[in-house]
């Protein structure tokens, strides 16, 4: 008797927990996340004149032309070519520092910014842990303001501003550096 007693016990607090946890729970923050939240919810996305998504401001993108402030290296596209369907995962090379292939691939953004007349910075030299990351420091920017501001025909001073107005600082004001949203600042360039 008390076997089967126990039995209905664990499988009536199985039943209990597993609506708890796999059904009301999800679904209370995903009301929550919906009503209270709703652009962190869905992805922070980022929209154009037009109403069409572009990015995401928690997701780095690439630039490569002179009129845009340029990204730290990216993993971007990780998930994507012909040998890998995009999946949407992220990841980052897992290159060893003494990995040649790093070690080129190094050199060779260091000899790109150098040959924009741009001073590099750890953070446009290395790509961050997630290989994601959409910010570069104030400094990292900072080095890019002549080149930015030369391709624009703008003033300096214009491009400095944009710059302080779309730094993040830290998060709850103690954790992490203040940080320069490369894609928000670009999109704030293309708007003057």
């Amino acid at each position: 008797m008390s076997v089967i007693r126990e039995t209905i016990t664990g499988i009536r607090a199985t039943l209990v927990l597993w609506i708890l946890t796999a059904l009301i729970y999800p679904f209370l923050m995903i009301f929550i996340g919906q009503v209270f939240f709703p652009y962190q919810a869905n992805g922070s996305l980022i929209t154009n004149n037009q109403g069409q998504v572009i990015g995401s401001a928690l997701i780095g993108q690439s630039f490569s032309s002179e009129r845009y402030f340029w990204s730290r290296p990216s993993s971007i596209n990780y998930s994507e070519g012909e040998d890998a369907a995009p999946t949407g995962v992220s990841g980052a090379s897992n290159l060893a520092p003494s990995n040649p292939e790093l070690i080129i691939r190094i050199q060779e953004t260091i000899a790109q910014l150098q040959e924009a007349g741009i001073e590099p910075t750890a953070d446009l030299v290395y790509a961050s842990g997630s290989g994601l990351d959409p910010h570069i420091s104030i400094e990292a920017a900072r080095r890019q303001i002549e080149r930015v501001a030369q391709a624009r025909s703008l003033e300096t001073n214009q491009v400095e501003t944009l710059i302080r107005q779309y730094t993040d600082g830290r998060f709850f004001g103690i954790f992490g550096e203040p940080g320069v949203n490369v894609l928000r600042l670009n999109l704030a360039l293309d708007a003057l």
